[in-house]
């Protein structure tokens, strides 16, 4: 990854930092700006990394323990939640629009879904089911 990448990353931003609803030793939670369901945050490395799969052993302990204590809030705040996605793109054609390590955090609950059943997948635009 050249520096420059790394510059133009929105992830990198140091104002991202202020966004944060919760952090994790490397890892911070931040709204997503383009929310499938209400609630839906992105738990992302405070160190650049391109995606999941490089992250550090650390960074991913700290990412699935603050994705746990995201769970307990959320449950604790908001009953209607009846479950989650939880997941990672990696690469361009899986999804990935920022390239930097980032794992999607999205409540989900009853009814919620393009059909009214729940979600199938959480790429817009890009169901075939």
């Amino acid at each position: 990854m050249s520096e420059n990448t790394q510059d133009a990353c929105p992830f990198c931003d140091p104002g991202l930092q202020a966004r944060a609803v919760g952090t994790w030793g490397s890892v911070l939670a931040v709204p997503d700006t383009a929310p499938v369901a209400e609630g839906h945050l992105l738990v992302i490395t405070r160190r650049h990394a391109e995606d999941i799969f490089e992250m550090t052993a650390r960074e991913y302990r700290d990412a699935m323990r603050l994705l746990a204590s995201l769970r307990q809030q959320a449950l604790r705040d908001d009953p209607s939640i009846t479950g989650f996605n939880v997941g990672a793109n990696c690469g361009e054609s899986a999804g990935q629009k920022v390239m930097h390590a980032h794992i999607h955090f999205i409540p989900r609950r009853e009814g919620d879904g393009p059909d009214g059943r729940g979600v199938k997948g959480v790429i817009r635009n890009k169901f075939s089911y």
